[in-house]
């Protein structure tokens, strides 16, 4: 009876021993051998990652469960790729005739090329072209990488007669452009009094 006590003992013993705030216990499967009687209890040196082999007169000798590391997550992350493309315009196609004073509905499908997905950091600008009526900056319709948007602003045909263009560009939180811009063309033809 006072064996199995005494190897307990020293398991918790050895359980115990050696243990700091960045090591993480993680047990392996115990190890029993079948030694002589003869033997004496003696010690063995650590083993090269500093656990502690302890052999018994009882004849058993147990290797105590292994300390190792933890393992640690990996700091970089790597960045996604930003991507933008245009497909198509799904209104108001360039060059279309508009009255003065016509609200403008223009709207382009487009897909996010790229890893990251858009959310409501990322921006369009107008980059040229009279403002129109239209903000100057609005949020980005949010799209997950790999699926297709539609980019819509909404536009007021000036009162006078002429060719006018509007160019868009989307940019991401750190304001960096997407893809090149968007234009938008249409002509305001003069309007004829009867």
């Amino acid at each position: 009876m006072g064996a199995p006590l005494f190897i307990l003992g020293a398991l918790f013993l050895g359980l115990s021993l050696g243990c700091s705030a960045s090591l993480e216990l993680r047990p392996t499967q115990a190890v029993l051998t079948r030694m002589p009687a003869t033997e004496s209890v003696t010690s063995v040196a650590p083993t090269r990652n500093n656990t502690p082999q302890h052999a018994f007169s009882a004849g058993v000798a147990l290797i105590d469960p292994t300390l190792t590391e933890a393992p640690r997550p990996s700091a970089a992350t790597p960045a996604c790729q930003e991507g933008l493309r245009y497909l198509a315009d799904i209104t108001v196609p360039d060059g279309t005739i508009v009255a003065s004073g016509e609200a403008i509905d223009k709207q382009w499908q487009v897909e996010n090329s790229g890893t990251c997905n858009w959310n409501e950091r990322y921006r369009l600008r107008r980059i040229s072209g009279p403002p129109l009526d239209a903000p100057d900056e609005q949020a980005l319709y949010p799209a997950r990488s790999g699926t297709q948007a539609v980019i819509q602003v909404l536009l007021v045909a000036p009162p006078d007669p002429g060719t006018y263009r509007s160019a868009w560009q989307a940019y991401n939180p750190q304001g960096e452009p997407l893809a090149t811009p968007f234009m938008s063309k249409f002509w305001l033809q003069p309007q004829t009094h009867n």
